[in-house]
């Protein structure tokens, strides 16, 4: 067993926009802790965390990665996690996997575009929060202003924890000192604003502070409605630290270990058991004793070890030799060798308890947010799915050397395993390949990668904007499949109703043929032949989407019937229904934000409404900037970075997000649906 318990670990991620300083930070941290002889430095390339070539040419990070320190009487597993934007897969997928998310602000730019998106994510995961300020040592940074911003921006809950003094050299703990000076506060005022949030968490806590004081509140006491505020999110505590100086990263590491929550503590996490509408909560425990229930959250093709899968446990013991189940699966694999990671390395080690981080290798059937368990008890347990952002950029590739398709696909299978947010597509009608990021540098750095690491090279161009097809009004289809070509023929006649479904809903086959007008066995050939449609699309060639299909009636031969006929019969049916649906073309339509110096609000809100853009508003950013909101099609936007560059002087950046699909204006329909060709079938 490992030399501590389940309550003595500390599960934290550093999450925050980039330049934040979280590398820098994570060295001072492990350094401090005793777990590296020296910090290293990202301008040097030799620091833990970013340990892949390119991450050390480029100097920021790419991947998440984790290591461990034993500090005072914790062990604390700690996380470094991507700052781009177009790397926010590997930063949201680790999120269920602790129990706090230490966002970090840089003190002299204050909170930027990711600080308030990472903020959001934290607690729809119903994480504790903790708000580090880094870099308090920086000449722009004005400290008390920014408290005063982080509270208007995220709520009177943000309180300082500790404060920065002797001229930000060091800091001073604010909780359990009760009095003392700081650069910009007292330690008294931000002490009872503390005690106070603290304290009226709890009615008893409340009732014994009122009647004794301070005095009358016992350390356990105070311990604990301190936890049930960072659970509730009554708290998110604010501290200060500089990495470069060393100023508060003992005092952060003091912090985790006294006040930060231990795997009991914490919310629950988010499992359910069930699938679909029937799915129930279901609450894991903490306890070394019981069934093991671990779940993957990251995977690392490793040219040395193999595929890596790393995971948390939640429940039970999980030792080597432990027969375990991936999922619902049926045939155990066994757990060969068990890993703890730092970096880039790997130790190996005997067992892991609630709440520790550990990884297998080279067990092919195991992929992202898989659940490991050793008991069927716990088939069809899984975490709620995390929001990812959807990826929308794309590239259309193909081998530069032809011969290599079977390595191109392989390549693009095991970097689609490492992010979660990488999409691969196949288009069979245009016998195109789409890899999806959230940005251009991802895209680029997948391509990169996969030379470096799989020796494959692609030629790209743009690909087809994902459009989408659906309808906007009911309607019945008919069909008669009838062929007879001398012996046994084929019959197969279906009647069947579409019917619009809500944005999003995807799609639902309805049975309500009565008194055996077509065999069971038939129906999912009609399905078949249904979903044929759904994926190649009826009016313009685009996957087809929130639509109900209800058969209701058809027609059967007790020897020319079989499944050919229904499936051709159920399409065709399908298709007659849909030219009489209203059918039309959706649009992806991405929610956009561009920041430029505040000279270029009027070419950058002109340009946009050039492009069908809604300018939804602006916000004032720091040092001069302008932070403009708006909606726009995606088909608008696919080389806007080029624009942006020109009319900014390259000072300006965005970010888009995936909002919705709605329907395209009348002229781009009629395009889009007369270079529409498809397949002429017989029937």
């Amino acid at each position: 067993m490992p030399a501590y318990r389940t309550e003595q670990i500390r599960n934290i991620a550093l999450v925050g926009h980039s330049g934040a300083g979280k590398t820098t930070l994570f060295e001072a941290l492990l350094h401090a802790g005793g777990a590296i002889p020296t910090a290293g430095s990202v301008e040097r390339g030799s620091t833990v965390s970013d340990y892949e070539p390119m991450e050390k040419e480029r100097q920021h990070s790419i991947q998440s990665a984790l290591a461990s320190i034993d500090h005072g009487g914790v062990h604390i597993n700690l996380f470094d996690t991507p700052g781009y934007p177009d790397f926010r897969g590997p930063t949201l997928s680790l999120l269920g996997a602790v129990e706090t998310c230490a966002v970090v602000v840089n003190a002299a730019l204050g909170i930027e575009h990711s600080t308030l998106r990472l903020m959001d994510y934290a607690k729809a995961r119903r994480l504790c929060r903790l708000i580090i300020v880094n870099k308090i040592d920086h000449a722009d940074a004005d400290l008390a202003l920014l408290v005063e911003q982080l509270r208007d921006s995220f709520g009177p809950e943000c309180l300082p924890i500790n404060l920065p003094e002797k001229g930000r050299a060091q800091v001073v703990d604010c909780f359990f000192n009760p009095s003392g000076e700081s650069d910009f506060s007292t330690i008294s005022e931000a002490h009872q604003r503390i005690i106070d949030q603290v304290v009226e968490i709890n009615e008893a806590v409340m009732g014994h502070y009122l009647e004794e004081g301070e005095a009358g509140l016992s350390g356990p006491e105070l311990h604990d409605a301190f936890e049930q505020c960072l659970r509730e999110g009554h708290l998110i505590p604010i501290c200060f630290v500089s990495a470069r100086s060393g100023a508060g990263v003992r005092a952060l590491l003091d912090l985790f270990e006294r006040l930060m929550p231990h795997p009991g503590e914490a919310n629950p996490p988010l499992f359910v058991k069930g699938n679909g509408p029937d799915a129930e909560p279901f609450r894991s425990e903490p306890d070394a004793m019981k069934h093991v229930i671990a779940d993957v959250f990251k995977i690392i093709n490793d040219p040395f070890v193999g595929k890596l899968s790393v995971f948390r446990v939640y429940q039970g013991t999980l030792r080597r030799d432990t027969q375990l189940f991936v999922d619902d699966g049926k045939k155990p694999f066994k757990v060969g060798h068990l890993f703890r990671l730092r970096g880039k390395d790997h130790v190996e080690i005997e067992d892991a308890i609630p709440g520790d981080i550990a990884a297998v290798s080279k067990v092919d059937e195991i992929h992202f947010d898989a659940v490991l368990h050793d008991s069927h008890d716990e088939d069809q347990i899984h975490l709620k799915p995390i929001d990812f952002p959807q990826p929308m950029f794309g590239l259309a590739i193909e081998p530069a050397t032809k011969g290599q398709e079977q390595k191109l696909a392989t390549a693009l299978h095991k970097l689609a395993e490492e992010d979660p947010c990488f999409r691969i597509e196949h288009h069979k009608e245009l016998n195109e390949t789409v890899i999806r990021g959230l940005g251009e540098l991802h895209l680029r750095v997948m391509l990169e990668r996969m030379k470096e690491r799989y020796q494959v090279e692609v030629k790209t161009r743009p690909p087809r904007i994902a459009y989408r097809e659906t309808i906007s009004a009911r309607a019945d289809g008919h069909h008669r499949h009838k062929k007879q070509t001398g012996g046994a023929g084929q019959f197969g006649e279906v009647f069947l109703r579409v019917e619009p479904m809500g944005r999003g809903e995807g799609f639902d086959f309805v049975d309500e043929t009565v008194g055996g007008s077509i065999p069971g066995q038939y129906l999912p050939a009609i399905e078949k032949g249904v979903r044929q449609v759904l994926e190649h699309g009826a009016v313009a060639g685009y996957v087809l989407q929130d639509v109900r299909v209800i058969v209701y009636d058809g027609k059967h031969h007790p020897v020319d019937s079989k499944e050919v006929a229904f499936v051709s019969a159920g399409k065709k049916a399908f298709l007659d229904a849909i030219s009489k649906a209203r059918p039309m073309v959706l649009e992806p339509i991405v929610n956009l934000d561009v920041v430029v110096p505040d000279h270029c609000m009027g070419d950058v809100t002109g340009g946009l409404a050039t492009k069908r853009a809604r300018i939804n508003g602006t916000d004032a950013g720091r040092g001069g900037e302008i932070i403009v909101k708006a909606q726009v099609p995606l088909a608008e936007v696919t080389e806007y970075s080029n624009e942006l560059k020109a009319v900014s002087g390259g000072r300006g950046r965005y970010a888009i997000e995936f909002s919705h699909y709605e329907a395209v204006p009348g002229h781009i329909q009629k395009q889009l649906t007369e270079a529409f060709n498809p397949r002429v079938e017989e029937d």
